[in-house]
């Protein structure tokens, strides 16, 4: 054929058309190219091969099929018929689809698309307080966790009555609520730098503060009720007249909330009035028994269409003022001896008008769609904030008993075995305090993260249990030994409670992760499920082959990264952080395409086989959490003394997410691949390692620098409750530690002068006298050891008792000097008696229902003698 440059490719070297082509290929791919791209680039490779024309016909239907719409519409329409028959992709139940749809999509779908804008992820509000907030942060903050001994809490079962009276004063439990009711109103950065400090001091002290500010009456109430009902609660939940509860859990209706039996039902009173009846059993409700007003979720029923949405509207959520009749209250549980109130609460033949429904009419059925865009923000911030708490103090208090404790003549912290604790604990600290900021500040912009704030509760929390782990192994038997000086004790024991709460964790890292994830953050799965159950062919033909082209570009990017170990992306940043930002990179894609490859083998599978999305969940759990730490060195400007840090972090990060992919290759079963991912990837995998755990000597430099008067010990505990006061615990070893840091130069003076022959061979506390007589050290400095020596001596006594003494606190822990909340004024305003176990009508006679506004609302102006 007489064309130009026709057979072109004919008298070249067939290795380089090959390799060429390949070359082109990989470029498109890598790239993303569109379809038109591709036959573009095929149709050349076809000309320069001289193709004869029956080559051209086959090749010119495949072109028109993939790019002219209306023609691949067809082949799109035959695609859905097949998932439809095979029931390839999952069905979405109505409580999955509001859980999918509430909240947004932030950074979590940068990281799952495969190619994430790291300019964006940088891009992000990094908060810093008000001066008011920070002045509250010093001020009350400060003031209450000096009130409060957390041994006397455990042993009177409660804060004490002066605390409860303080939090009411002072506006802890309005942080949420905006000033114009009467509340603080701030940011989401200032309630969890509260809750942070407080849970670094005393875990009940952080709950009871935390509750009121988080998912709840008041949170609800703000989003979603109606200007009647805030303006007739808000001001009350500012000022701590009433305290909040919100009763969600069941017997049987823990993390699958959607199987509550709590029922309510619209009826007509006798006067014509539309009512609901409540009836329900819940368990595990903070603050319920000392609440006055209980938000309740239910499943609402309307058999005579009162409220012309149908018989069944779904979960809705009412506010109960806790004085109503048939309101049972009074009682609490006991989860694990952590003194914060935590109870059971019924309701039979609970009587309230129909506004009592949050948002009123408009409301009935849309709880759970509140609660799920309530939680996909809230769960991300508290919790994180106090494991966070928990961190920094278990930093403080281990990084100065490594220093203190000493054995066979060294401090502890120079043996390379507690280094390994020590460095896991500054390194775990570090991460959360970097994602915390992280987090809050997309919360402080609007968003919603769902997913992010899963992630955080999950890995927040079990982070945390693993460094008060550490902290135990390092305290040893001052850990161990309870009593008023144990400084770990307590948080341990409360441990298993972050774990368990507000989703467990299991299912939180296997079904709420990935599991939502998977649609929730891929760019095209949910479009993919809506227009197959829609039926809609276009919407599905416009998804689905976007889908293939995000795999087939995620498939180039990940072997390509690979192969380059990450060279081939770029970096927003230079300096440090540069070759993480590569490699970050290199992790989504291969993320994102082996998250592809498992949803297209397993299909709507995938959902039950929990060890994978498992898996699959760690690895987008340590992207994020790598991508925060990354974000906080930079937006505080790259400091020195972090580097280690952001080494150690992000060596840790891979190293985690390798673990994930190697179980992944060795586990994920892909008809006709699995010999693949066993045979090649997995081997290659091992080889090629997108991480590996920090080496000896980084930790070691973390260990050090937490056992250091100034530095790491100082920027990494910022905001942490020290006391000055040597006869508080964490004073008394700080107080021991400062010493025992001034002290050390002289010991080092000593060992020197032992090994110049000045003194003789005796471990130095032996050689003072001899060192002043032989001028090695001043009068000043011998004192100065044996105040040092002394401070040591007495921070290192365990608490012990009598035995008459300890079997009468077994007997009757605690012998409670007052009675807490119970004789605060936080109940004061109560129109029940809180140890009643049911409100029963007066006089034997019914009481009308209690409406949240109006002329039927209690009067609460009084008071009545506490029980």
């Amino acid at each position: 054929m007489n064309l130009p440059l026709f057979e072109f490719f004919v008298g070249m070297p067939a290795a380089g058309v090959v390799g060429g082509l390949l070359l082109v290929l990989a470029v498109l791919g890598y790239t993303g190219a569109p379809l038109w791209a591709w036959a573009l680039v095929g149709g050349a490779g076809l000309y320069g091969a001289g193709a004869p024309l029956w080559v051209w016909v086959p090749y010119g239907v495949l072109v028109a099929v993939f790019n002219v719409g209306p023609i691949r519409r067809q082949v799109s329409a035959g695609v859905m018929r097949l998932m439809e028959a095979l029931q390839f992709l999952p069905t979405i139940s109505e409580t999955e689809q509001t859980a999918i749809d509430a909240g947004t999509v932030w950074m979590e779908g940068e990281l799952f698309s495969g190619n994430p804008d790291f300019e964006k992820t940088l891009d992000q509000l990094y908060p810093e307080l008000t001066d008011e907030e920070q002045a509250f942060l010093d001020g009350p903050c400060e003031e209450v966790c000096a009130m409060v001994d957390d041994w006397q809490v455990h042993q009177r079962g409660d804060l004490s009555t002066e605390t409860w009276d303080f939090l009411k004063e002072k506006g802890f439990f309005g942080l949420i609520i905006p000033e114009k009711h009467g509340g603080k109103g701030f940011s989401v950065a200032a309630r969890s730098a509260v809750v942070q400090k407080l849970g670094g001091h005393s875990v009940p002290l952080a709950i009871t503060v935390m509750v009121p500010n988080s998912l709840g009456p008041g949170e609800l109430l703000l989003h979603y009720g109606t200007d009647e009902q805030q303006d007739h609660y808000l001001p009350q939940l500012a000022s701590g007249e009433i305290l909040p509860a919100f009763a969600l859990t069941e017997p049987n209706a823990g993390s699958d909330a959607g199987a509550m039996k709590s029922t309510g039902e619209v009826f007509e009173d006798d006067d014509g009035e539309l009512k609901l009846r409540l009836n329900w059993e819940k368990r595990y409700i903070s603050l319920a028994a000392i609440s006055g007003v209980l938000g309740l979720a239910f499943k609402l029923h309307d058999p005579e269409n009162h409220l012309g949405k149908g018989e069944d509207l779904g979960i809705t959520c009412a506010l109960v003022p806790t004085d109503t009749p048939g309101v049972k209250l009074g009682r609490r549980h006991d989860p694990l001896g952590v003194a914060f109130f935590n109870c059971p609460t019924e309701g039979t033949d609970v009587v309230l008008p129909l506004d009592a429904i949050i948002g009123g009419k408009e409301g009935a059925g849309r709880g759970w769609a509140m609660l799920m865009d309530a939680l996909s923000a809230g769960r991300g911030i508290m919790l994180p904030a106090q494991a966070v708490g928990g961190g920094k103090f278990v930093v403080r208090a281990a990084g100065a008993h490594a220093a203190v404790r000493e054995q066979f003549g060294l401090s502890i912290g120079k043996f390379e075995g507690i280094e390994e604790p020590l460095a896991r604990i500054a390194g775990y600290t570090y991460i959360m305090d970097a994602a915390r900021s992280y987090t809050n500040g997309a919360v402080d912009r609007g968003e919603k993260p769902g997913v992010v704030s899963a992630i955080m509760k999950y890995n927040t929390t079990e982070l945390q249990r693993d460094l008060v782990n550490d902290g135990m192994d390092v305290l040893a038997g001052n850990g161990i030994s309870r009593g008023p000086n144990n400084l770990m004790g307590l948080a341990y024991q409360a441990l298993p409670i972050s774990i368990t709460v507000e989703g467990a964790n299991i299912l939180t890292r296997t079904m709420m992760i990935f599991g939502q994830g998977a649609i929730r953050c891929h760019p095209y799965a949910l479009k993919e499920i809506e227009a197959l159950m829609e039926g809609d062919t276009k919407k599905f033909d416009d998804a689905f082959w976007s889908h293939i082209g995000h795999v087939v570009r995620n498939g180039f990017r990940a072997l390509g990264l690979s192969l380059t170990r990450g060279r081939l992306a770029s970096s927003p940043v230079g300096g440090p952080a540069a070759p993480y930002y590569r490699k970050m990179a290199w992790a989504s894609a291969s993320f994102a395409f082996f998250a592809d490859l498992a949803m297209g083998s397993l299909g709507g599978m995938l959902k039950r086989k929990e060890k994978i999305t498992g898996r699959f969940a760690d690895i987008l759990s340590w992207m994020y959490l790598g991508t925060a730490v990354l974000t906080r060195f930079e937006k505080e400007g790259r400091p020195e003394e972090q580097e280690p840090f952001l080494h150690w972090s992000l060596q840790y990060a891979f190293a985690q997410m390798q673990e994930a992919f190697e179980g992944l290759f060795e586990n994920l079963t892909v008809p006709g691949l699995t010999w693949l991912l066993r045979g090649v990837v997995a081997p290659w995998s091992r080889l090629n390692t997108i991480g590996e755990m920090p080496g000896d000597d980084l930790g070691g430099t973390l260990a050090r620098a937490i056992q250091q008067k100034e530095g790491a010990r100082t920027w990494l505990t910022e905001d942490l409750y020290v006391p000055d006061d040597a006869d508080q615990p964490l004073g008394e070893l700080e107080h021991a530690f400062r010493l025992s840091r001034d002290a050390y130069h002289v010991g080092q003076k000593i060992k020197e002068a032992v090994r110049a022959g000045q003194l003789p061979k005796q471990r130095p506390p032996q050689l003072l006298e001899e060192a002043v007589k032989a001028d090695v050290i001043t009068e000043q400095e011998r004192d100065l050891v044996h105040r040092a020596d002394e401070a040591r001596e007495r921070y290192i006594q365990v608490d012990d008792f009598g035995l008459e003494e300890y079997r009468q606190r077994r007997m009757l822990p605690g012998q409670p000097a007052d009675r807490g909340a119970l004789d605060s004024a936080i109940v004061e305003g109560l129109e029940r008696d809180v140890t009643d176990v049911e409100v029963t009508p007066d006089d034997g006679e019914e009481r009308p229902p209690v409406s949240p506004q109006g002329d039927g609302a209690p009067d609460r102006s009084g008071s009545h003698e506490p029980a």
